[in-house]
């Protein structure tokens, strides 16, 4: 059975990057996009992650096209408008589907461990998982969560 921490992403530079890299990190996984409603959570995405990352707090930002073309331009586009317009400073991959016939193992595994209300298909942009220090994916936040309203579960798996 495979586990999060075997699954090879590529990081926004195209090259491969283990996700056993994160062992032992509470992780929080987004799929996002950077012309989309939601598209202001960065910046409290960016606050989750200054407010825990010295304490083994990870976020994994992973562009992604399919809902409505919100997250058009390249890997490196995208990188330049989330540094340039809310700071990020949290790990951005390359961008993937994350429903249909080429989305990507990691968002196959976090939709098999934690389906949600639609099943197997993630709704929108800024779907959220969270992963435990052991690689659990303990909850799944829509769209609409905003970061700030998560950040005592994050607490809660940096004590355990």
């Amino acid at each position: 059975m495979t586990e999060i921490y075997d699954i090879i992403v590529k990081d926004n530079n195209g090259d491969d990057i283990s996700l056993e890299k994160y062992k032992g990190k509470v992780l929080l996984i987004v799929n996002t996009a950077t012309e989309c409603g939601f598209t202001p959570q960065y910046d409290a995405l960016q606050n989750l992650y200054e407010s825990y990352k010295d304490r083994g707090f990870e976020i994994l930002d992973f562009p992604c096209n399919q809902f409505g073309g919100q997250a058009p331009g390249s890997d490196q586009e995208i990188a330049n408008f989330c540094t340039s317009n809310f700071g990020t400073t949290f790990d951005r991959f390359a961008k993937i589907d994350v429903n249909g016939e080429n989305e990507a193992e990691l968002f196959k595994f976090l939709k098999n461990a934690k389906g949600g209300i639609f099943g197997d298909k993630i709704k929108w942009n800024f779907t959220k998982f969270l992963v435990d220090k052991n690689g659990n994916v303990v909850n799944r936040y829509a769209s609409q969560k905003k970061p700030e309203n998560i950040a005592k579960d994050i607490e809660k798996l940096l004590e355990d």
